[in-house]
């Protein structure tokens, strides 16, 4: 293992709640923000001379953290590897850009293609990573490559080659996504930005707004005993809606949406999901999967 000295942007103990939007969980062993592809490759020679396990964290919007928080070196993306640049019909975006930003630039230019990433409140690495997907729409179909760096340097890859599935790929947990090209189609300004805008409505009507949630806690199903039914119309139906375990509750609104109401930890919603699960598998036959992504230890009991 290595004793050189860590690169002067890391940080040691440094608290991670105010990076993941349901606001849970304790602090990474070592954080760094990475502004530039030399930056990134510099902190990734560190951690893997040191031995240190490394994750990132982007908009933190389908993260749970674990309480007692999390070993090795945490990255975030910005700067550089924020950017979004726009060559029709193509758009290249570094990996800590923002999905409904991505999405915006693309109608600006008039490109359609990922409308449905306006609704999708994470960064371009952690679309990447999930195969996000939302309204019909699906990021493998406009992938073009994906760039990601491991501390042997800068690998590009083809759709094909990511393992992409249902809201999963089969990227290692170390792999960091650099940038990644999508490749859109001209269409219409006027009608990319329509779509846009009733994509964002859709999302208002159906989902709640301004509490403290990670998105989507558990996939919908492909069991047939679902027979059709998302993941939140079983909760639903199971009346979980409103169910409480300590300072975590499913929402009201929408019972695959779990929100923090002011003193929630990562046990409680780790709990609450249990519960919820128990009940739809109990009336349904139903197991559900977890959609919601995870740093450190936390453990599922089911």
């Amino acid at each position: 293992m290595s004793t050189a000295p860590a690169p002067a942007s890391v940080r040691a103990d440094f608290p991670l709640e105010r990076l993941s939007t349901v606001r849970t969980g304790g602090a990474a062993e070592f954080f760094a923000r990475a502004g530039s592809r030399r930056e990134l490759l510099e902190l990734l020679a560190w951690a893997d001379a040191a031995g240190i396990a490394v994750s990132v964290v982007g908009s933190g919007s389908n993260l749970l953290i674990a309480d007692d928080g999390v070993k090795g070196l945490v990255l975030k993306l910005d700067r550089e590897l924020a950017r979004i640049a726009v060559a029709e019909p193509r758009i290249t975006a570094g990996g800590g850009a923002r999905l409904p930003a991505v999405a915006a630039a693309a109608a600006r230019a008039g490109l359609s293609g990922i409308e449905f990433g306006v609704n999708i409140p994470g960064t371009v690495g952690g679309a990447v990573r999930m195969n996000a997907n939302a309204y019909g729409g699906e990021l493998e179909r406009v992938l073009d490559w994906v760039e990601t760096a491991t501390a042997a340097g800068v690998t590009r890859l083809r759709p094909d080659q990511l393992g992409l599935g249902y809201r999963s790929s089969g990227l290692s947990d170390g792999a960091v996504v650099v940038r990644a090209r999508l490749q859109l189609a001209a269409a219409d300004p006027s009608a990319v930005r329509a779509t846009l805008a009733e994509m964002r409505a859709l999302r208002h009507q159906a989902q709640p707004q301004g509490i403290r949630t990670f998105g989507s806690t558990f996939k919908n199903p492909g069991d047939p005993r679902a027979q059709g039914r998302s993941a939140g119309l079983l909760l639903a139906e199971a009346g979980c809606n409103g169910l409480a375990v300590g300072g975590a509750r499913f929402a009201l609104k929408h019972a695959n949406f779990i929100e923090n109401t002011g003193s929630a930890t990562t046990a409680d919603v780790v709990a609450l999901m249990a519960a919820g699960r128990l009940r739809v598998l109990e009336r349904f036959g139903v197991e559900l999967e977890p959609e919601v992504q995870t740093l450190g230890e936390v453990r599922f009991p089911f």
